[in-house]
Protein backbone atom coordinates (compact mmCIF):
# COMPACT_ATOMS: atom_id res chain seq x y z
CA UNK A 1 0.00 0.00 0.00
CA UNK A 2 1.48 3.36 -0.92
CA UNK A 3 1.49 6.55 1.14
CA UNK A 4 -1.54 8.12 -0.57
CA UNK A 5 -3.66 5.03 0.05
CA UNK A 6 -2.73 5.19 3.74
CA UNK A 7 -3.72 8.86 3.93
CA UNK A 8 -7.07 8.18 2.27
CA UNK A 9 -7.71 5.21 4.57
CA UNK A 10 -6.85 7.29 7.65
CA UNK A 11 -9.23 10.06 6.58
CA UNK A 12 -12.01 7.53 6.03
CA UNK A 13 -11.47 6.06 9.49
CA UNK A 14 -11.55 9.52 11.09
CA UNK A 15 -14.88 10.29 9.42
CA UNK A 16 -16.35 6.99 10.55
CA UNK A 17 -15.29 7.43 14.16
CA UNK A 18 -16.97 10.84 14.59
CA UNK A 19 -20.34 10.65 16.27
CA UNK A 20 -23.14 11.45 13.86
CA UNK A 21 -25.39 14.34 14.83
CA UNK A 22 -28.88 13.29 15.78
CA UNK A 23 -31.25 13.95 12.93
CA UNK A 24 -34.96 14.56 13.12
CA UNK A 25 -37.71 14.27 10.56
CA UNK A 26 -41.03 15.88 9.83
CA UNK A 27 -43.72 13.38 8.89
CA UNK A 28 -46.75 14.48 6.86
CA UNK A 29 -49.96 12.54 7.55
CA UNK A 30 -53.01 12.19 5.36
CA UNK A 31 -56.19 14.01 6.28
CA UNK A 32 -59.49 14.83 4.63
CA UNK A 33 -59.24 18.58 5.20
CA UNK A 34 -56.48 19.89 2.93
CA UNK A 35 -56.44 19.80 -0.83
CA UNK A 36 -53.75 18.09 -2.85
CA UNK A 37 -52.73 21.43 -4.39
CA UNK A 38 -52.44 23.06 -0.96
CA UNK A 39 -50.13 20.26 0.23
CA UNK A 40 -47.94 20.58 -2.88
CA UNK A 41 -47.74 24.37 -2.51
CA UNK A 42 -46.82 24.11 1.19
CA UNK A 43 -44.08 21.55 0.54
CA UNK A 44 -42.61 23.76 -2.16
CA UNK A 45 -42.79 26.93 -0.03
CA UNK A 46 -41.77 25.61 3.38
CA UNK A 47 -39.58 22.58 2.61
CA UNK A 48 -38.08 23.90 -0.64
CA UNK A 49 -39.24 20.86 -2.57
CA UNK A 50 -39.38 21.22 -6.32
CA UNK A 51 -42.78 20.64 -7.91
CA UNK A 52 -42.12 16.99 -8.78
CA UNK A 53 -40.78 16.15 -5.32
CA UNK A 54 -43.72 17.89 -3.62
CA UNK A 55 -46.21 16.10 -5.87
CA UNK A 56 -44.58 12.71 -5.20
CA UNK A 57 -44.64 13.26 -1.42
CA UNK A 58 -48.29 14.30 -1.56
CA UNK A 59 -49.11 11.21 -3.60
CA UNK A 60 -47.28 8.94 -1.13
CA UNK A 61 -49.18 10.54 1.77
CA UNK A 62 -52.47 10.13 -0.08
CA UNK A 63 -51.83 6.43 -0.83
CA UNK A 64 -49.75 5.27 2.17
CA UNK A 65 -51.08 7.57 4.88
CA UNK A 66 -47.79 9.30 5.73
CA UNK A 67 -44.39 10.28 4.37
CA UNK A 68 -41.16 11.73 5.74
CA UNK A 69 -40.92 15.12 4.04
CA UNK A 70 -38.00 16.85 5.77
CA UNK A 71 -34.87 15.59 7.59
CA UNK A 72 -32.41 17.88 9.39
CA UNK A 73 -31.40 19.06 12.86
CA UNK A 74 -34.02 19.38 15.58
CA UNK A 75 -34.13 23.18 15.28
CA UNK A 76 -34.65 23.14 11.51
CA UNK A 77 -37.26 20.39 11.68
CA UNK A 78 -39.08 22.14 14.50
CA UNK A 79 -39.26 25.32 12.43
CA UNK A 80 -40.67 23.43 9.43
CA UNK A 81 -43.09 21.56 11.71
CA UNK A 82 -44.42 24.82 13.17
CA UNK A 83 -44.79 26.48 9.76
CA UNK A 84 -46.66 23.52 8.29
CA UNK A 85 -48.92 23.33 11.35
CA UNK A 86 -49.85 26.98 10.81
CA UNK A 87 -50.76 26.06 7.24
CA UNK A 88 -53.15 23.38 8.56
CA UNK A 89 -51.11 20.34 7.54
CA UNK A 90 -51.15 17.29 9.79
CA UNK A 91 -47.44 16.85 10.65
CA UNK A 92 -45.42 15.27 13.43
CA UNK A 93 -41.79 15.66 14.49
CA UNK A 94 -39.71 12.66 15.52
CA UNK A 95 -36.17 11.32 15.59
CA UNK A 96 -34.98 10.12 12.21
CA UNK A 97 -34.68 6.35 12.03
CA UNK A 98 -31.62 5.39 10.01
Amino acid sequence: MNFMNNVVLLEMLKKQSKPRPIKYQVILHNDNKTTFDHVVDCLMDVCSHNELQAYQCALIVHNAGSCSIFVDSYDECNLVHEQLNKLYLNVTLEKFKR
